[in-house]
């Protein structure tokens, strides 16, 4: 019997060896796992947009960053920063009372309701240019930091041009249209990464939703400061030439990202897209758009290719 155990033992290894030969080429001819893809692109419907690190000032993503844009109320992140470097510089205090022009008065919509002759805290100015988007109050905070609108102007252009912003021109510190002023995202990125780097304590009213004046109450609905989460600094922006325009800064567990947004075709998609970028920033997964194309309405027909042209900012 030992025998014939040890013929079939003898007789099994050189087959046991040929399956394990066999076996090994089998994986050697097997392709190589494909590494990880990368994430995939978040997919901006605006006409432009860019994600930027604001640690490191490294473009993360960008969409015609370069392409030559109406701001709209975008604008008023210049006027927000000179009016903090006043403050530092203690030119103007929270508290100072700042009269009522009646230029500020005038200034078409979106206001706050100013009326010539009323004494305003400088600190609800700056509330009302921050959250309630207001021109009547950007234009007051123009006048009492630079005596006139036009010098004011010339200040925040100077300010462009010591910040290498070569691609933008301001004309009003307010947004409302005006075909001199221009600019694109990588420069307003630029402008905004300054001024919460610059002065992290205007964080404190562009993170905010509302603040009460004499009775009024101001608010504005935002759904990102909901999702993703993380948002501590926003501002927006409207013109029917410009279209729909957004700023937003948002930090999460280490990592912070500022998003601009320009030329969305709704205020919504302004919204998602800017939420997209910046899920795309933390490495989330971004829910795909569908939409249909856009059609602008207008007087005396049905559709039409441009929208009317209106002074409104906001």
């Amino acid at each position: 019997m030992s025998d014939l155990t040890t013929r079939d033992y003898t007789a099994a290894g050189p087959r046991r060896a040929g399956l394990g030969v066999a076996l090994l080429a089998g994986l050697l001819l097997l392709p190589a796992a494909a590494p990880a893809a990368p994430p995939a692109s978040p997919g901006v419907t605006a006409s432009a947009g860019l994600l930027l690190d604001l640690a490191t000032g490294q473009i993360v993503y960008a969409k015609n960053a370069e392409e030559d844009r109406a701001p709209a109320s975008l604008v008023k992140l210049m006027t927000l920063s000179l009016a903090y470097e006043d403050l530092r510089a203690g030119k103007v205090r929270l508290e100072d009372p700042v009269v009522v022009s009646p230029s500020a008065e005038q200034t078409p919509r979106s206001r706050m309701g100013l009326v010539a002759g009323q004494v305003v805290p400088f600190e609800i100015l700056l509330r009302g240019v921050a959250i309630a988007s207001a021109n009547d109050a950007a234009t007051a905070v123009a006048e009492h930091l630079a005596g006139s609108e036009e010098l004011f102007v010339e200040r925040m252009n100077a300010t462009a041009a010591e910040m290498g912003l070569a691609h933008t021109h301001f004309a009003n510190p307010h947004g409302l249209p005006d075909p001199r002023q221009r600019t694109t995202a990588h420069d307003l990125a630029r402008l905004a990464r300054h001024l919460l780097g610059e002065y992290p304590e205007s964080r404190e009213v562009l993170g905010q939703t509302a603040f009460t004046w004499r009775g009024r109450f101001y608010q504005r609905r935002i759904p990102l400061f909901r999702d993703p989460g993380g948002v501590d600094a926003l501002k927006t922006g409207f013109t029917l030439e410009a279209g729909y325009n957004l700023a937003v800064a948002a930090g999460r567990a280490g990592n912070r990202f500022l998003c601009i947004i320009l030329g969305a075709e709704t205020r919504g998609l302004s919204f998602v897209d800017a939420g997209r970028l910046l899920k795309f920033g933390f490495g989330e997964p971004a829910r795909e758009i569908r939409r249909p194309p856009r059609r602008w309405r207008v007087r005396g027909g049905p559709t039409a290719a441009r929208p009317i042209i209106r002074p409104v900012a906001r």
